[in-house]
C-alpha cells in the first residue's frame, strides 16, 4: 500500500501539472472552436458559393480546428509526436485499405464540385440513372426520377461514366421522323409538316423550324421535323408536335406505310 501511495504521490507531481494544463487547454480550446466555428459559418453563408461547397468549407474548417486543439493537448501531455505519426499513419493505412470505395465518392464529390458537370435541379443521365439532380453530398448525389423514385448514385460511379446533362443549355431541339409513302407530293407533305410545326405553342421561330425528307426507304419517303423550344418546356412542346404534325397529315389524307399494309391485310382478306 506503501508503494502504491508513493507511485501515485510521484504521477501526480510529474503529470498532475501537464494534465491539469491539458483540461484547461482542453475546455477554452473547445470553447473557442464553437466561437470560431460561428463565424466561419457566417462569412461563409455571405458568399454566393453553392450550398454544397459551403457546407463542405465549413466542416473543413472544424476539423482543422479540431485537429489543431487535439495536437495542443497531446503536446502538452509530453507525448511524442512522432509516435502519434506513426499510429496514426497506420491507421489511416488500415482505413483507407477498408475505405477505398467510399474514397473513391469522396473524390468523386470533390471533382463534381470543382467542374460541376451539373448542378441541383438539372436533369441528367449516367451510371443507369436518369432524373432530376435533388442533393449533391459528398459521397453521394441524390436523383429523382420522373416517375418519383428516388436513386442514390455514389459520386466515385458519376466521375467515372459519362454524363449527359439535359438541362445544361437554355434551350433543347426536338427531332422527329415520320414515314410517308411515296406516291404522295413530298412538296406537300413539307409544308403540312412545316405548318403543323411553327403553329404549335412553344415552338421558337429562331432557330427556325425545319421539315425536309431525308431519306428514302423502299416505297417510303422518310420525313424529319426539327424545331427548338427552352429547355423548361421541352416535353410539352414534344408531345404537342407530335399531336399536331399527325393530325396534319390525317388532315390532308397523308397516310404512313403501316396504315396502308393494314388496310391492304384487311382487303385481302375478305
Amino acid at each position: 500500500m506503501e508503494d502504491f501511495k508513493r507511485q501515485a504521490i510521484e504521477l501526480a507531481t510529474t503529470y498532475g501539472g501537464k494534465i491539469l494544463l491539458a483540461l484547461i487547454v482542453l475546455i477554452v480550446g473547445l470553447l473557442v472552436i464553437r466561437a470560431l466555428t460561428r463565424l466561419a459559418n457566417k462569412a461563409v453563408d455571405r458568399t454566393k458559393l453553392d450550398d454544397t461547397i459551403k457546407s463542405l468549407a465549413k466542416n473543413v474548417v472544424k476539423t482543422l480546428l479540431y485537429v489543431i486543439l487535439i495536437i495542443s493537448v497531446i503536446d502538452i501531455l509530453g507525448v511524442s509526436m512522432s509516435s502519434v505519426i506513426a499510429v496514426l499513419a497506420s491507421c489511416g493505412l488500415a482505413v483507407g485499405l477498408a475505405m477505398q470505395g467510399a474514397l473513391a465518392n469522396l473524390a468523386g464529390g470533390l471533382m463534381i464540385l470543382i467542374f460541376k458537370p451539373f448542378r441541383v435541379g438539372d436533369y441528367i443521365e449516367s451510371a443507369g440513372a436518369e432524373g432530376i439532380v435533388r442533393d449533391i453530398s459528398i459521397f453521394y448525389t441524390t436523383v429523382m426520377t420522373l416517375d418519383n423514385k428516388k436513386i442514390f448514385v455514389p459520386n466515385g460511379e458519376l466521375m467515372n461514366a459519362s454524363i449527359t446533362n439535359y438541362t445544361a443549355a437554355p434551350q433543347r431541339r426536338i427531332d422527329l421522323e415520320f414515314k410517308i409513302t411515296n406516291d404522295i407530293d413530298a412538296e406537300l407533305v413539307k409544308r403540312v409538316l412545316m405548318t403543323a410545326a411553327t403553329e404549335t405553342e412553344g415552338v421558337l421561330a429562331d432557330p427556325a423550324p425545319f421539315s425536309r425528307m431525308g431519306a428514302v426507304d423502299d416505297d417510303t419517303y422518310i420525313f424529319y421535323v426539327r424545331t427548338w423550344c427552352e429547355t423548361g418546356h421541352y416535353w410539352d412542346v414534344y408531345f404537342d408536335l407530335i399531336e399536331n404534325c399527325s393530325k396534319a397529315l390525317t388532315e390532308n389524307d397523308i397516310d404512313d406505310p403501316e396504315e396502308r399494309i393494314a388496310v391492304r391485310i384487311v382487303k385481302d382478306v375478305d
